[in-house]
């Protein structure tokens, strides 16, 4: 997101919480737990807005300006109702039953859950953010794993797995040399 667009989100809490979703509005990124949403710009950007202004109405005129330069020539209505849609869909939600994203017709959105800011991560199913004095490494942070965490997750994943068939190899050779040794023994 251009910090030009939105100057107000400038200088504001790094991460926001609402539900079971986590914003890390530094890095631009939503998290359901520890699963990342592929948002993208444009879709990231109207939530931005929508959370900053919760609970207020965000006229189509103020997504357009906040979504697009003045110089730019596109169907706003058709890109705002787009946008939206994608965001809703991103977030599990239908226009039936909004949780988070009112439409308020003839208008606007509204941001109708409720999201709490923080400068820290918050602690896993709290809306509670986590005290200065705990680290990130805490295993009850929701705070999305870094790449490379990722990265080691996966061998470590392939290692468990490497080991555990090895094991099976093992045990199954092991077997058949024992039935070997043992069935002619016990031939008539």
């Amino acid at each position: 997101m251009d910090s030009d667009s939105l100057p107000e989100l400038v200088g504001s809490p790094r991460y926001v919480r609402f539900g079971p979703f986590v914003v890390d509005r530094q890095r631009q990124q939503v998290f359901r737990g520890s699963t990342r949403l592929r948002l993208q710009g444009k879709v990231y950007q109207v939530l931005a807005v929508l959370i900053q202004k919760q609970g207020e109405v965000v006229t189509r005129e103020e997504l357009r300006s906040a979504l697009w330069p003045a110089d730019t020539h596109v169907n706003y209505d058709a890109n705002v109702n787009t946008t939206v849609n994608k965001l809703r869909q991103a977030l599990g939600e239908s226009t039936d039953k909004p949780t988070y994203i009112e439409t308020i017709p003839r208008r606007g959105y509204s941001f109708i859950g409720s999201a709490h800011f923080s400068e820290t991560p918050f602690l896993e199913g709290s809306d509670a953010p986590a005290q200065p004095s705990e680290t990130s490494a805490s295993s009850n942070l929701a705070v999305p794993p870094v790449e490379g965490q990722r990265e080691g997750r996966k061998w470590l994943t392939l290692v468990i797995v490497a080991l555990i068939l090895t094991g099976v190899l093992l045990g199954a050779g092991a077997a058949a040399l024992w039935i070997a040794r043992i069935a002619p023994s016990h031939r008539p």
